[in-house]
């Protein structure tokens, strides 16, 4: 397959995005079925909530490999290009192997009426590679929601529940017990249940639909007590669930696999310090209250000139008042996303909530933003895991291989 060939493939991929988000099982189970995917024998441990998903999928793969186990690893969205979406203990998919993978989809699932989504798709070219690449257990974040996620076709060994907060209410609920009912229909009969200290009302939700499935349930009480090696208070809390899940799915690992796993983890846009700046995906209320909290424990009495911008759909102005404690200037930014606001939305945005000034200025794009920063300043780059992706490629030198994705 030449270069040319597999990009086309790889842009078919990501014209199905034009489907949209379908919140539903019956396609992804149609089209498991017919790949007869997952293989026989895989295990998974599933991953939902708000916030702290990816970072406690990429702590719990980071023990597994360390422990010298062979596991598979599904996140979204990328932050550079779609290969970090579906990886294992050895490489990320390549781009020959994702387009090979997309060109037997076209053919499965040509005329289909409705057409898989591009999760849907996603979800299935990697369950399709873990097969080949003999992964015995794969760990496996949701993409929105729980309970209608493409993943959640999958039944696992382990059920896992990261705080759960305000995020997609459009789609999930207007309520935390709405949104909690949805990211706790992953809960499977008799399947464990691991989660941590929530809302009580989020808490409720789960342990009512774990006590209905026959789910035994497990809620962490208190972090890991040492460094990790993600910045901040909540990650101790993230890793604790990863080390609690674990043993949950029977793995009986030592105390130095588990320390050296969660202390060399890998996980970048989660306080990232890259080229004189910090890099956080924050983009919603409870990950911007984190964010600030993190940079007061990293940076006391010290304030950021944040680079910003957001997508449509986020409760943006809400992110902006948990920054603005820690913020001494902004630069609103455009970015590579369909559905990045302008920057003088944003603007205009901040001027609403009549907080305490601080100078602003507007850029079309972030390169503009950075160029603007002077050599002195400390610099927070926040407020969408896009525009951190695209920042972290444009900091590293990596533009060329940048992927935009709307999903």
């Amino acid at each position: 397959m030449t270069k040319h060939t597999a990009q086309t493939q790889i842009d078919w991929l990501y014209s199905t995005q034009l489907f949209g988000i379908k919140l539903g099982l019956d396609n992804v189970q149609r089209l498991l079925s017919e790949l007869t995917l997952p293989a026989a024998g895989q295990q998974f441990i599933h991953v939902a909530g708000t916030n702290g998903k990816g970072s406690t999928c990429a702590f719990m793969h980071s023990i597994l490999q360390t422990a010298g186990i062979h596991a598979g690893l599904f996140t979204s969205p990328h932050l550079i290009h779609f290969g970090e979406r579906i990886r294992d203990a050895e490489r990320m998919i390549t781009p020959e192997e994702i387009a090979a993978g997309i060109t037997r989809l076209r053919e499965r699932v040509a005329g289909w009426d409705p057409h898989p989504t591009f999760f849907e798709l996603t979800l299935a070219l990697a369950l399709e590679w873990f097969g080949q690449r003999g992964n015995p257990w794969v760990v496996l974040e949701t993409g929105l929601g729980g309970r209608l996620d493409a993943t959640n076709a999958v039944t696992p060994a382990v059920s896992v529940i990261t705080p759960i907060g305000w995020d997609h209410m459009d789609m999930l609920g207007d309520t935390l017990a709405k949104i909690a009912a949805e990211k706790a229909g992953i809960i499977k009969p008799g399947v464990p249940v691991i989660t941590m200290r929530q809302a009580p009302e989020v808490l409720e939700v789960i342990a009512r639909t774990a006590a209905e499935r026959g789910a035994p349930l497990r809620i962490i009480e208190t972090p890991w007590q040492e460094e990790t090696g993600l910045a901040g208070p909540h990650q101790r809390w993230n890793a604790a669930l990863a080390v609690a899940a674990l043993r949950a799915a029977g793995f009986a690992l030592g105390e130095e696999v588990i320390t050296r796993g969660l202390r060399d983890v890998q996980w970048p846009a989660r306080f990232q310090k890259v080229g004189g700046c910090i890099i956080d995906g924050a983009h919603n209320i409870d990950a911007a209250h984190v964010l600030a909290q993190t940079w007061r424990e990293q940076f006391p009495n010290e304030q950021a000139d944040i680079i910003f911008g957001a997508v449509a759909g986020k409760d943006t102005a809400a992110v902006l008042r948990e920054l603005a404690p820690i913020a001494a200037r902004w630069h609103f930014t455009g970015f590579e996303s369909p559905r990045a606001l302008p920057p003088e939305t944003l603007c205009e945005i901040w001027n609403g909530l009549g907080l305490a000034a601080r100078p602003v200025a507007t850029h079309a794009r972030i390169a503009d933003a950075l160029q603007a920063i002077q050599p002195q300043d400390r610099v927070l780059i926040a407020g969408s895991l896009y525009l951190a992706g695209e920042a972290l490629a444009l900091l590293e030198n990596k533009s060329a291989a940048f992927e935009r994705s709307a999903q």
